[in-house]
């Protein structure tokens, strides 16, 4: 298992009143770090769109444990913990060097483009296989 990284640097419109990173950006930090993955594993969103499949998110969960500032250099770590037949749950952190920020685990589905669940193709989970946590179900 290799825990995919994405680097980001902290811009001053992402921050909230307080100098701080706004509480959303984290959520499109983490999303940004699953495309990118996605991408490395040759399955974009175009190219599931036009396989007539799309990845939505059912449920997020997300802790803040720190906050980051402007300038600040952050690594998005992304790894898989499991698919079933129509979802995926994901394992998400954001660290600023030893520090861990925030946190998140992701249940997704894939659903075709008329919008019904639908299995995930034993292709795209082969694809993504590099990234399953070590204790990946």
């Amino acid at each position: 298992m290799t825990v995919h990284e994405m680097n980001i640097r902290v811009r001053f419109g992402e921050l909230d009143p307080y100098n701080h990173v706004n509480h959303a950006v984290y959520i499109s930090y983490f999303e940004a770090a699953r495309v990118e993955l996605l991408m490395e594993a040759g399955v974009s969103l175009g190219r599931m769109r036009a396989d007539g499949h799309s990845i939505v998110v059912s449920e997020i969960n997300t802790k803040f444990l720190g906050m980051a500032e402007e300038l600040d250099d952050l690594v998005v770590e992304t790894e898989i913990l499991e698919f079933r037949r129509v979802t995926s749950t994901w394992r998400q952190r954001i660290m600023r060097n030893d520090d861990v920020i925030a946190t998140q685990e992701l249940r997704a589905a894939l659903i075709t483009n008329d919008g019904k669940p639908t299995r995930f193709p034993d292709a795209m989970i082969e694809s993504l296989r590099p990234w399953f946590a070590d204790d990946a179900g």
